[in-house]
């Protein structure tokens, strides 16, 4: 769904609602209750939404089924950029974190510039792409031109490996944006097989570092299914087909198995956000069904990630927020970074308690893990001279799992 819509979102709940609701039913171990809403009327976005997937059975085809999660030695063309093996020289796995970003427009090469100078500053090994990789509708191939000229062109000399997570966009069909055909993302997985940067073995997987043994461990998920903004109309990619019930059982059992002192979720969907989409739960003002909603998206969030990651990192809205750990995530701090080419309207329209937020800037994100710390910085870009201010800085101090974070912000 675009930016532009005329209809604003409702959040399910706010942080003081979801707190006295759940009041009386606080869970004794780290995975967090789904959140119970009463549906609210039907609005003009939900008659929308009900045309819209009306549309999408009649036109929309079911594709080929995806590779399943796997975790990730470092395959690809030949010449990929490895893995680092070991922090860099400040001691730090040192990751550029960037989203929404494929556009092929001045601003997508003007952040990337301003990232490529950062990521030379900070000794950066990996990079993180959260999803919308190639606008609007995703590649028409596994060697489609847009490969190049949004993702290779402008992050030429970014030479890390990206792991890279599908993005609604990345999955649309004949309706823009609407992530109605999820088969389309098996093309960014079969793109991987070529390129020395782009990293996607699977449409859902695991990256720890240093492998041997891990201090942080990335773990990538598919968001669309269960977020689109039609009904899927292939039986596995539904919102309970064996698709997303494979992916969630996936999830449940790496992140129990993990050895890595810090745990970090990549998603193209937040669970918590301020800008224009809202809440998983409530996304776009949708309160019913099984997909616009993102309803199945929060559940589990809420009972597999929350309190056992430490970071959920997402886009989708085109602005730089770093919200606070809460009773209601567990502990786990939920980052949206989807500002390296478009931004948004300058305001928060929701009051998730945040560290810092920008809805104006353009931008990116480094995320510094060290066996002490965990520190984001963010960076804010001026597209005319290409050029990145750090804008923001917050320090993590201990994991979630076994107790409470000690957190520190500063703001520059």
């Amino acid at each position: 769904m675009c930016d532009d819509e005329l209809i604003p979102p409702q959040a399910d709940m706010t942080e003081r609602e979801w707190l006295r609701a759940g009041a009386e039913a606080a869970p004794e171990g780290p995975a967090m209750p789904t959140t119970g809403r009463v549906p609210k009327p039907v609005n003009r976005r939900t008659l929308l939404g009900g045309a819209m997937a009306g549309a999408a059975l009649t036109v929309l085809a079911s594709g080929a089924r995806p590779a399943t999660a796997s975790a990730a030695p470092r395959p690809g063309a030949p010449g990929a950029f490895p893995f680092p093996e070991h922090p860099n020289g400040k001691g730090e796995f040192a990751v550029l974190v960037t989203g929404d970003a494929g556009t092929g427009d001045e601003a997508q090469y003007a952040v990337a510039a301003a990232a490529r100078d950062v990521c030379r500053a900070e000794d950066i090994g990996l990079a993180i792409g959260l999803g919308d990789n190639i606008y609007e509708n995703g590649p028409e191939s596994a060697h489609d031109s847009d490969f190049q000229d949004k993702f290779e062109k402008p992050n030429s000399g970014i030479d890390v490996p990206w792991l890279m997570v599908l993005g609604n966009h990345d999955c649309s069909g004949l309706i823009p944006g609407s992530g109605g055909d999820p088969s389309r993302g098996d093309r960014e997985v079969a793109y991987a097989t070529t390129s020395k940067r782009w990293y996607m073995p699977a449409r859902h997987y695991s990256v720890p570092l240093p492998a041997a043994d891990p201090l942080v461990e990335f773990f990538a998920i598919d968001t669309i299914p269960w977020s689109s903004y039609v009904a899927q109309i292939d039986p596995y990619f539904r919102w309970d087909g064996p698709y997303m019930r494979e992916q969630r059982a996936w999830l449940d059992g790496a992140l129990r198995a993990s050895r890595a002192r810090w745990k970090v979720v990549i998603g193209h969907h937040p669970y918590l956000n301020n800008g224009k989409h809202g809440n998983a739960g409530a996304y776009d003002g949708f309160t019913i069904g099984n997909y616009t909603s993102g309803v199945h998206l929060k559940d589990l969030y809420e009972k597999v990630v929350c309190g056992r990651a430490d970071l959920i990192l997402s886009g989708h809205d085109h602005c730089l927020q770093v919200l606070e750990p809460t009773a209601r995530t567990g502990g786990t701090r939920q980052v949206v970074c989807g500002a390296s080419a478009k931004t948004e309207d300058g305001k928060a329209h929701f009051a998730n308690p945040a560290a810092w937020q920008n809805f104006s800037d353009h931008g990116f994100m480094v995320l510094k893990v060290a066996r002490a710390r965990l520190t984001i910085d963010v960076y804010t870009v001026d597209v005319a001279t290409r050029k990145a201010t750090l804008a923001h800085r917050t320090r993590q101090t201990g994991p979630v799992s076994g107790r409470t974070p000690s957190l520190a912000a500063a703001t520059r």
